[in-house]
């Protein structure tokens, strides 16, 4: 592959158009465990666009400025009051905007090779800045990097001050903007607000200079996109509920549909055989036979049941499965949908790595359904009433080797957005937040119900992976 490092051409700050009239915001507590963290590194590959760079450039930039009117706090800086107290102060201070060169690359080099290529990695700003920086950097960086046929859109944003709702809402209304749209026909306005159970009077104590990431961000790891279709995903939803999957059946969930918030109640090949078995032929264990599994928590068993297996642990080790779980609509009163801050909670589930090896698969999605259908209004104070008795970063990271942690979602709107030139071809990260064990999970570009997993382990847990019957039969590579 040709050489990945892009030359930067320039840099400069982009500043709000409009002057800014918020206050200072007050972190939550989604907020401030996440001052360890690093900046969200997240963008978009385009094709070509068909407009020159010494006008795209500028219309960018200008589009940035117009868009940070609306969301003022990402143009500001992290200010810590004499109580200890952790602030967004939304003073204008503007963002960083970097215009980068890698001409010598072409979409085919992105998108051809079997793991993720470590130039997606080049084409983001602040790589590995903790959030804490926040202080006396920027909140947000935007790095455009012009391809030989294409143009890569990144972003840098502060972690402690955003979410994945809030991000997207962001880069979205960014490209809403950049094409020309009236402010009218711009939708999902951001709530700046603080009056919910998520703002504490509990003070978060850092050491002096700040925080740091809490995993070796230096240990060897691989990265690939597992694309799972929506054909693959009827077939994994119906084993999961012990149902027949039909071919032709055109009822089957699409990955978007809430069946897992509180309101919302062929031919196997020969060495699939006995993993089938039970699925098919056996009761669930301790569940409702009316118990009705989402797609995700179906792809998400089995995934776990599939790294288990390439971990090679014995089956006394207790294995955790992690979710980034939207707590907006849990709360009561609920937050605005486009509450702008973060507003997630980590819900874990545990279990012997024998037993989500040796069950069904039923059984390892029902113990995830469990826990977040569980996480209501009351699992969300209970939360925060544990943070407030011993206010912490939040660590980040895979520490006994044994867990895996979901973030982003299927459900973000991350292909709703074009800067005037057609619709992204991929959505990739940057090094941020990686370690053994993290996935991402996006939607798939065809809007069809298709699903994209961006996996991270070490490289003996990929190549079992990559080696095991039962994930291979639903997924493949993205293309």
């Amino acid at each position: 592959m040709p050489s990945s490092a892009p030359t930067l051409l320039s840099k400069c700050t982009v500043f709000p158009d409009q002057k800014s009239t918020l206050g200072n915001l007050k972190l939550s507590v989604s907020d401030l465990p996440m001052l360890s963290c690093h900046y969200i590194q997240k963008g978009c590959l385009f094709t070509q666009p068909s407009i020159p760079s010494h006008t795209l450039i500028p219309l960018l930039k200008s589009a940035l400025s117009r868009t940070l009117s609306r969301f003022p706090p990402l143009a500001g800086r992290l200010t810590t009051d004499s109580d200890g107290y952790v602030y967004l102060t939304c003073n204008d201070a503007g963002v960083d905007f970097l215009h980068a060169n890698a001409t010598g690359l072409y979409i085919r080099d992105l998108l051809s090779p079997l793991d993720v290529p470590e130039s997606f990695k080049e084409f983001f700003a602040f790589d590995r800045k903790v959030s804490y920086s926040g202080h006396s950097s920027p909140i947000m960086a935007v790095q455009v990097t012009e391809l030989a046929d294409g143009v890569f859109i990144g972003c840098a944003v502060n972690h402690a001050v955003t979410d994945g709702t809030s991000f997207w809402n962001f880069f979205n209304t960014f490209a809403q903007v950049c094409r020309g749209a009236s402010k009218q026909f711009l939708c999902n306005v951001p709530d700046f607000r603080r009056e919910s159970v998520l703002i504490s009077h509990a003070v978060l104590r850092l050491p002096e200079g700040g925080p740091q990431v809490t995993f070796d961000a230096d240990a060897p790891l691989r990265e690939r996109i597992f694309s799972f279709n929506r054909e693959a995903i009827q077939r994994l939803k119906a084993r999961a509920n012990n149902r027949r999957w039909m071919e032709n059946n055109n009822t089957a969930e699409l990955m978007w549909k809430q069946s897992n918030d509180p309101k919302e109640n062929g031919k196997v090949v020969t060495i699939l055989g006995n993993l089938f078995k039970s699925a098919v032929n056996s009761k669930p264990q301790s569940v409702t036979e009316t118990t009705e599994l989402s797609s995700f928590q179906s792809v998400c068993a089995l995934l776990w049941r599939a790294v288990t297996r390439a971990r090679k642990f014995p089956a006394s080790k207790t294995t955790t499965f992690r979710m980034a779980v939207n707590c907006r609509h849990r709360i009561e009163p609920k937050l605005e949908a486009y509450y702008f801050g973060n507003a997630i909670q980590s819900v874990p589930t545990y279990a012997s790595a024998g037993d989500v090896v040796s069950r069904d698969l039923r059984w390892c999605a029902e113990q995830l359904n469990k826990n977040v259908k569980a996480h209501d209004d009351s699992m969300v104070r209970r939360f925060v009433d544990d943070w407030e008795s011993n206010p912490r970063c939040f660590p980040l990271g895979n520490p006994d080797g044994a867990s895996i942690t979901m973030g982003s979602s299927p459900r973000f709107p991350m292909y709703d957005n074009n800067f005037g030139w057609g619709r992204p071809l991929a959505v990739r990260s940057g090094r941020a937040n990686k370690f053994d064990g993290k996935i991402s999970a996006f939607p798939g570009r065809d809007g069809s119900g298709t699903v994209d997993l961006e996996v991270v382990l070490a490289p003996e847990t990929m190549a079992g992976l990559e080696a095991d019957p039962e994930f291979m039969l639903y997924a493949t590579r993205q293309s």
